[in-house]
C-alpha cells in the first residue's frame, strides 16, 4: 500500500508526485488557502461582505483560520518532510498523506461559509491535528529520537488550543476562544524560536559561501526558553499587562542579541537567508511593541501582526520556497527572481500593517487593505512559480 510508512529504500515512485512527501500538498494547500482566505477576509472586513458568524466574532474567525488553517498547514508540511530527514524513516505518503490533507482541507472549506458547519469542522480539525501528531511521532519514536519531544509537545498543545477554541465557541469553556487563538499564536511563535535556533545558523553557515561560525549560547537558549514559557502563561491565562511587558522586553533583548550573533554580511546576497533574518527581526519587533504597550497608546493588534503577518508570514513563505527547491532536487541558492519579489511584497505588507498605522493612524483601513493585497500577491507568486515543482516528480528522479 502506498499509504504505509516504510524505509525509504523500499519505496516505489508514487503515480502521483504531489503525494510523495508532506511538503507537496500542504505547501500548495497553505499557499492557495492564504490567497482565498485573506481575499474573503478583505471582503468581510473592508467591504462588509456578509458572512454568517455565530458564537465568535469575525476577527476571531479570521484569526483562527490563519493560525490553525494556514500556519498549521505549513508546519505539517515542514515536519512531515523534516522528520524524514532527521530520523531516516519515511513519513506519510500516497493515500495516507491524502487522507491527512483532506482532514485539514475540509474544515477550511467549511469555514468559508462562516460558522454554519462549526460542529463538523471542529471534529475534522481536531482529528487532523491528532493524526498529524501520530504521523510525526511514529518515526521519532521508532528511532528513539527523544530530542524532538519539545516539538511533539508543542503539536500536542496546538491540539489542546484548537479544542479550547471550539469548546469556547460552543459555550463550554469560558475564555476558550481567547485561549485557543492566543495560545495557538504564541505556540507557533515558540515553535519558530525553537526551529530558528536549529536551522538559521546552519542555513547561514552553509549558504553564504565563505567560512563563518555564528555565535550561539546555551545561556541565551535557556533564558529564551524560560522567559517565553512565563510570557506564554501570563499572556494566555493571567492577562497582567505590566508583567507581560517586562517579559516582552526581556525577550526583545535576548532575541536582539541572538540576531546580532546570527548576522553576517553574506546573508544579504541570498533571498532565502535574509528573508528568514527579517522574519525573526519582525518577531523581535513584536516583542518590543508588546513591551511598550503600557507606556504608549498602542494597539496590541500591531504587535500581534508583527508576530503573525511579519514573522510567521515571511518565515513560512521563505521556508516553503527553500524546502520546495531542496526536496525537488533543485538549488536552494538559486530561487526565482519572482520569489524575491514575493518576499519583498510580504515585507512591504508588514510595514503597511504594523509601521504605517503608528505614523498615520487615520488611514488605518487603507493600510490594512494594502497589506492584504500585498499578502495575496506574494502567495499568488508562490503558487504560480512553485505549483509545477510541487505537482511534478523530482528533477533528479528520486522519491520525495
Amino acid at each position: 500500500m502506498t499509504s504505509s510508512t516504510t524505509d525509504s529504500t523500499q519505496l516505489p515512485l508514487s503515480k502521483i508526485a504531489l503525494l510523495n512527501l508532506g511538503f507537496r500538498p500542504f505547501f500548495l494547500g497553505a499557499a492557495l488557502f492564504a490567497i482565498v482566505s485573506v481575499a474573503l477576509w478583505m471582503g468581510v472586513y473592508a467591504f462588509q461582505l456578509p458572512l454568517q458568524i455565530e458564537g465568535i466574532s469575525i476577527f476571531q474567525w479570521h484569526a483562527h483560520e490563519m493560525i490553525y488553517g494556514f500556519a498549521v498547514a505549513v508546519i505539517a508540511g515542514f515536519l512531515l518532510t523534516a522528520v524524514k530527514n532527521w530520523t531516516g524513516v519515511q513519513t506519510l505518503y500516497g493515500l495516507g498523506l491524502l487522507g491527512l490533507f483532506a482532514l485539514w482541507a475540509i474544515p477550511r472549506i467549511l469555514f468559508f461559509f462562516g460558522t454554519c458547519f462549526m460542529g463538523l469542522a471542529a471534529t475534522l480539525d481536531i482529528l487532523f491535528i491528532l493524526s498529524l501528531i501520530v504521523a510525526v511521532a511514529y518515526p521519532v519514536f521508532k528511532v528513539r529520537q527523544w530530542k524532538q519531544m519539545g516539538i511533539m509537545a508543542k503539536l500536542a498543545l496546538l491540539a489542546v488550543g484548537n479544542s479550547c477554541f471550539y469548546l469556547g465557541a460552543a459555550g463550554f469553556i469560558e475564555n476558550g476562544v481567547y485561549i485557543g487563538i492566543y495560545g495557538g499564536l504564541y505556540l507557533i511563535i515558540g515553535l519558530m524560536l525553537t526551529m530558528g535556533r536549529r536551522l538559521i545558523p546552519f542555513f547561514v553557515e552553509v549558504g553564504v559561501g565563505y567560512p563563518v561560525k555564528l555565535l550561539n549560547s546555551k545561556w541565551l537558549d535557556l533564558s529564551s526558553l524560560v522567559l517565553f514559557l512565563v510570557f506564554f502563561i501570563v499572556e494566555v491565562f493571567i492577562g497582567n499587562q505590566p508583567i507581560s511587558a517586562l517579559l516582552s522586553m526581556g525577550l526583545f533583548i535576548i532575541t536582539s542579541v541572538r540576531l546580532v550573533g546570527w548576522h553576517t554580511v553574506g546573508i544579504w546576497k541570498q533571498p532565502l537567508l535574509w528573508s528568514l533574518f527579517i522574519a525573526f527581526l519582525l518577531i523581535d519587533v513584536g516583542f518590543l511593541l508588546m513591551a511598550l504597550l503600557p507606556f504608549f497608546n498602542l494597539s496590541k493588534l500591531l504587535a500581534i501582526h508583527a508576530f503573525s503577518f511579519g514573522g510567521i508570514g515571511i518565515a513560512t513563505l521563505s521556508m516553503m520556497a527553500r524546502v520546495s527547491l531542496g526536496h525537488t532536487g533543485r538549488d536552494v541558492k538559486s530561487p526565482s527572481v519572482a520569489v524575491t519579489i514575493a518576499l519583498a511584497a510580504l515585507i512591504a505588507g508588514s510595514l503597511f500593517r504594523v509601521a504605517l498605522p503608528l505614523i498615520a493612524a487615520d488611514f488605518y483601513l487603507i493600510w490594512v487593505l494594502v497589506s492584504q493585497i500585498l499578502w495575496i500577491a506574494a502567495f499568488l507568486i508562490f503558487v504560480i512559480i512553485y505549483s509545477p515543482m510541487l505537482i511534478k516528480p523530482r528533477v533528479d528522479g528520486q522519491f520525495g
